[in-house]
């Protein structure tokens, strides 16, 4: 590239989450920002300076991913609660619940067409269900652990999921068939398709990075330059750049074409849980255990988007873009951090407003059971009954009380606590099991009765014609039947004949 980087810059700081930011994803128009935390909300941050944000409360436990449907009408959610909602944002705060799986759900995404979801759990499984009809379409079971993520091909033909097996596999949706597996050395947490679905990426526990390219099934690319595991990334829309956040506390970026790290941004406090580009590259997004959203400008890809995919279009080479002959280094390689590293230590404030005001949404009102009896308005319940939520150090104070004595109640017996646990996750292990291969052999069944009826609706309209269309054997013979005609008439009258001259 012959543009010169600049250093990225933190624009924006979002406060808002009571807990851990865990997922993010931006709206197609670049307008909108989407997050989920631990606090079991999933929130909306409008971009424009000065604007309001919305809190959208349904789910019972931590959100552990969000993401807007391609034409962005619709935002997805998904919980340790087991359930996975579609949100309409311009509808108050209304949502459609799918029961999803029999485990917390980790990953949702959106079709290309937004026809469709995938959605990754504990239960091992993967599944795909159709957004319009909500309903659950089929089942992708040959992990042997929990499935930690789950994307769509740009092209929707494929699916990629990895898990604690140490597994990314690659699925055909069209056969519903495993058609490769790539191997890890330890839990993979995070999978993802580049913008032109020539290459998957993975990133877990073992705080590496690798790319593959699924069109020659090789390893490209092999980082290694976070200290702690690897929680998100997220391909910049070119193809050049890649993110990446860590439980180490920091973000880093990637250049693919260079093969190297290059920046290493120092924003959050603690972990790092979350990143995303926008779709146009110019800003990405970052979210973390202190609860904050960073909003970042990107800076160092001045090169045009649009301009790029018209010199890969230039190519005499009938491959999609990006080409093998793009990639640099083009073997694979280790990449380990190096003391040259770019260093870029973050401390600016908000530069274009305070903290918005935020809009709860969802359900009416909701009471939370104190353990000694009382009661307290928690979420929306709070601003419609009188406007305004308890105070701060109130709040905080209820909060703690009841994580005190919730800590109480499970300090008494350790031991059998421990004991009785593991007895539950044992029995919880065998019904997963047990409804994976229940839902197995009902995919097989549904498949074999379409078949059967496919077949009766051919037999029975090849019957219909068959009917419909007259026999030219079987049309009697006109000569025949005059006949057979003047036979009966015969017959008739000789026993008349007969009968009279016995008669007589």
């Amino acid at each position: 590239m012959a543009s010169v980087l600049e250093d990225p810059s933190l624009d924006r700081h979002f406060r808002g989450h009571k807990g851990a930011v865990t997922c993010l994803d931006f709206s197609p128009n670049g307008k909108q920002l989407a997050s989920g935390s631990v606090d079991k909300s999933v929130m909306i941050w409008n971009l424009a300076p000065k604007a309001r944000a919305f809190r959208f409360v349904g789910h019972s436990d931590a959100v552990t991913a969000v993401q807007f449907c391609p034409f962005g009408k619709l935002v997805a959610s998904c919980s340790r609660d087991r359930s996975v909602r579609l949100w309409t944002p311009s509808m108050k705060g209304e949502s459609t619940v799918f029961r999803a799986h029999s485990a917390p759900v980790r990953s949702v995404s959106f079709s290309h067409d937004a026809l469709q979801l995938v959605t990754a759990s504990d239960d091992r499984s993967v599944k795909v269900w159709s957004v319009q009809r909500r309903c659950f379409l089929y089942s992708l079971n040959q992990h042997t652990n929990w499935v930690h993520c789950a994307r769509f091909s740009p092209d929707g033909r494929l699916v990629a999921s990895c898990g604690d097996d140490r597994s990314v596999r690659l699925w055909d949706t069209s056969t519903k068939l495993c058609i490769n597996v790539f191997s890890c050395t330890g839990p993979v947490t995070s999978v993802d398709f580049n913008s032109s679905g020539t290459c998957v990426a993975a990133s877990g526990s073992d705080s590496c990075l690798r790319i593959w390219d699924i069109r020659t099934n090789k390893l490209l690319q092999h980082y290694q330059v976070h200290s702690a595991e690897i929680h998100s990334f997220s391909f910049h829309p070119s193809n050049n750049f890649l993110l990446s956040a860590s439980a180490d506390g920091t973000v880093k970026i990637l250049d693919l074409l260079e093969g190297r790290l290059i920046y290493t941004l120092h924003g959050h406090q603690g972990e790092v849980l979350s990143v995303a580009f926008c779709r146009t590259g110019e800003t990405f997004a970052s979210g973390g255990v202190d609860a904050q959203v960073l909003l970042w400008r990107t800076n160092f890809d001045r090169v045009c988007y649009q301009e790029m995919l018209l010199q890969h279009n230039r190519r005499a080479t009938p491959d999609p873009a990006p080409h093998l002959s793009d990639i640099h280094p083009r073997t694979p390689h280790q990449h380990l951090p190096e003391s040259a590293n770019i260093q870029v230590a973050q401390t600016v404030a908000d530069t274009q407003s305070s903290d918005p005001h935020v809009v709860e949404m969802g359900p009416a009102f909701h009471y939370a059971q104190l353990p000694n009896g009382r009661s307290k308005l928690s979420g929306a319940a709070a601003t419609a009954n009188g406007g305004a939520e308890p105070a701060g150090a109130n709040r905080r104070r209820e909060e703690e009380e009841v994580e005190t004595q919730g800590l109480d109640v499970l300090s008494g017996h350790p031991l059998a606590l421990r004991s009785t646990l593991k007895h539950i996750f044992k029995q919880l292990d065998i019904l997963t099991q047990t409804v994976s291969v229940l839902e197995e052999r009902l995919t097989f069944t549904e498949d074999n009765l379409k078949t059967c009826l496919v077949n009766q609706s051919r037999l029975l309209r090849s019957l219909r014609d068959s009917e419909s269309e007259p026999d030219p054997e079987s049309e009697p013979d006109p000569e025949q039947t005059e006949r057979v005609e003047f036979g009966r008439s015969g017959g008739e009258d000789g026993g008349e004949d007969g009968g009279e001259d016995g008669g007589t």
